[in-house]
């Protein structure tokens, strides 16, 4: 019963979008470990069926990193596309801005986010990534634009 109760609870919460892998490549040797490395994901807009952000991101290695304790840096790019078609009507219609992907980026205090905001007057879905912490976030940030349709 109490399972059922949950599932149900955990039902009505919002998705969250995942992060997909598809590839990296090592930018810096580690002596023990897994080396440094910069990852590109694919997010798919959990809110917008047809559309896709891409991010690459730098991500730390070593014993720490092996064992999910290394802070990564907070550089991260993002380009978003059009892959499907978009309901103009819903788009109008969404929060913004509006949380589509968070990630930690350490092991408590650090996250990567990408927020998603709705440029009405221009008709375009503006994608923000960035990483923060509770006490000092950093300054340095992507954004991409995906036009929608025009009237």
């Amino acid at each position: 019963m109490r399972r059922a109760i949950l599932a149900a609870l955990l039902a009505t919460l919002p998705a969250a979008a995942q992060a997909e892998d598809i590839g990296s490549v090592g930018y810096r040797f580690q002596w023990f470990g897994p080396n440094d490395k910069i990852t590109i994901e694919a997010i798919d807009d959990p809110d917008i069926p047809g559309i896709t952000c891409y991010m690459s991101r730098a991500r730390t290695g070593g014993i720490k990193g092996a064992l999910g304790l290394a802070e990564d840096p907070p550089y991260a790019s993002i380009s978003c596309h059009q892959v499907g078609p978009i309901d103009a009507l819903k788009v109008e219609k969404l929060k913004s801005p509006h949380e589509v992907f968070s990630e930690r980026a350490s092991l408590i205090f650090k996250t990567t986010q990408v927020v998603r905001f709705w440029d009405a007057k221009r008709r375009a879905l503006v994608y923000l990534t960035y990483t923060d912490r509770i006490i000092e976030g950093s300054p340095q940030n992507s954004i991409s634009v995906v036009p929608v349709g025009m009237r």
